[in-house]
């Protein structure tokens, strides 16, 4: 009886695709940036790899404590969360990951996320609006970052899978209808 080998010639694509999910995380460095409540970012990539490779409760359950790690309370990013969008929608756009609602909704949050903006506009004129600078960086970077995966959201806007398509066009609304932030 022939036995088959396991080798990169008999990989499915799927198991391709698999194999090159996050390969750029370990470019990142995440011990030197912190997240949304100051704490440091080194739990990311893990968080990240449950996502791509766990099971749906492990995926969901990753994506909560991503989403508290990058996009605080709903509304608050940190410097990590700009590094942190590539992936998230990475993920959002591979055909392995079943939680996309889920990263589309994450993303949605991080994409509408002004409250460093406005606390900066409300200040404005008066000493402490300096001190808002660092953050309303991480705001507009954040934001930014989601804008560039647009192609990948409107990817999943037509998938023929209602639980994947109706959260990426309700993302895809939110960025067109998201004023720009206040002039400061």
């Amino acid at each position: 009886m022939l036995k088959m080998l396991p080798g990169p010639a008999r990989r499915s694509s799927e198991e391709q695709d698999v194999g090159s999910l996050l390969r750029g995380v370990s470019g990142v460095r995440w011990g030197e940036l912190c997240d949304a409540t100051g704490a440091a970012a080194s739990g990311i990539p893990p968080l990240l790899s449950r996502i791509a490779y766990g099971d749906g409760d492990t995926a969901r359950i990753a994506i909560d404590d991503l989403g508290d790690a990058v996009c605080a309370l709903g509304f608050v990013v940190g410097e990590v969360t700009a590094p942190t969008v590539p992936f998230l929608l990475e993920l959002a756009g591979s055909p392995r990951v079943s939680c996309k609602a889920e990263l589309l909704d994450l993303l949605g949050s991080i994409y509408r996320t002004d409250q460093w903006h406005s606390a900066a506009a409300s200040t404005q004129d008066r000493k402490h609006d300096a001190s808002y600078q660092q953050q309303i960086g991480w705001e507009a970077a954040a934001r930014a970052a989601v804008y560039t995966g647009r192609s990948v959201i409107e990817g999943v806007a037509s998938s023929v899978r209602p639980e994947e398509a109706m959260p990426a066009r309700k993302l895809l609304q939110v960025m067109d209808d998201t004023p720009p932030f206040p002039e400061l």
